[in-house]
C-alpha cells in the first residue's frame, strides 16, 4: 500500500483517551492526531518516540492528523494503525505474495459466519471448492529480553479468542480455516503467542493449531511511501 504523500514526521509527547496523541512536529508545532488502535500499544507508545504521521488534507476531519508509525528502540519502524492491517493482506492475496494462498480466487471482506464475522472469504480457488476463512491479527509487540520476538496480543482479548473458536469450528466443519499475523514492525523476526499476557489465549491457539487451522505470519517491508506485506516469519506454537 502507498501513502499519496510522504508522511510527516514528529515526536509523541502522549497518547491518551485511546484514540488520541499530542506530537510535536519537527517544524514546532504542537499536534493532537487520531491513534487508530485499540490495543495497549505496549512499547509503541513511549514519550519522545519519533513518529509518522498521515496527513488526510481534509479540513472537515476534526483530526487532519492520524497517526501511522513510530519508531520502537531508537531503529526499528512499527506502523500502529490496525487499519493497515487488513490492506496489507487483501493486497498481498491479490498479488499473489502469500505463497499458501496463491491462487485464483475471489476475495469478501468480514464474511459473516454463525456468531459473528471473520476478516477474509476466499472462493472460487483452482485448487477446489473448499472456501477458505482468514482472520488477520497486528502484531507489533516486541519482547525487551528476547531478540527479534514478537507477541500477540499485547493485552487480554476476549475477542481475539472468540476468533479462534470460530476458525477451529469452520475446519471442523470442513472448510480450511487460517490465522494471519501481520507483523507490521522491523524489529521481529517470529512470532509467538503471548502467554505471560494472556494464557487463555496462548492455550487456545495452540489448540486449534492442533485441531488443523493454519498459522501464518508474514512481516511488512517499509518505505518513504508505504509498505508491503512480503516476508515468511516462523510461528512458534
Amino acid at each position: 500500500m502507498k501513502y499519496d504523500a510522504p508522511l510527516v514526521s514528529g515526536r509523541l509527547l502522549r497518547r491518551y483517551k485511546r484514540f488520541l496523541a499530542d506530537i510535536m512536529l519537527d517544524d514546532g508545532r504542537e499536534v493532537t492526531a487520531h491513534c487508530p488502535n485499540t490495543g495497549s500499544m505496549k512499547h509503541c507508545a513511549d514519550p519522545d518516540s519519533r513518529v509518522w504521521l498521515w496527513d488526510s488534507h481534509n479540513p472537515k476531519r476534526k483530526y487532519q492528523l492520524t497517526w501511522e508509525w513510530v519508531e520502537v528502540d531508537g531503529c526499528f519502524r512499527a506502523c500502529v494503525n490496525t487499519v493497515r492491517a487488513n490492506q496489507l493482506v487483501e493486497e498481498a492475496l491479490q498479488q499473489g505474495r502469500i505463497q499458501e494462498l496463491a491462487g485464483d480466487y475471489d476475495i469478501r471482506r468480514e464474511p459473516r459466519v454463525d456468531d459473528g464475522r471473520l476478516d477474509f472469504l476466499l472462493t472460487g480457488q483452482q485448487s477446489g471448492d473448499i472456501d477458505t476463512y482468514i482472520e488477520v491479527k497486528s502484531v507489533t509487540l516486541l519482547s525487551e529480553s528476547d531478540a527479534g520476538l514478537g507477541s500477540f496480543p499485547d493485552a487480554v482479548t476476549e475477542r481475539g479468542l472468540k476468533h479462534l473458536r470460530r476458525l477451529q469450528a469452520l475446519k471442523a466443519a470442513g472448510h480450511r480455516a487460517l490465522l494471519l499475523f501481520c507483523v507490521p514492525h522491523e524489529g521481529i523476526d517470529r512470532v509467538q503467542a503471548a502467554a505471560d499476557i494472556d494464557p487463555a489465549y496462548a492455550a487456545a491457539l495452540a489448540e486449534v493449531a492442533a485441531s488443523g487451522v493454519e498459522v501464518l505470519a508474514y512481516r511488512v517491508s517499509f518505505s518513504e511511501w508505504g509498505m508491503v506485506l512480503d516476508t515468511r516469519l516462523p510461528v512458534m506454537l
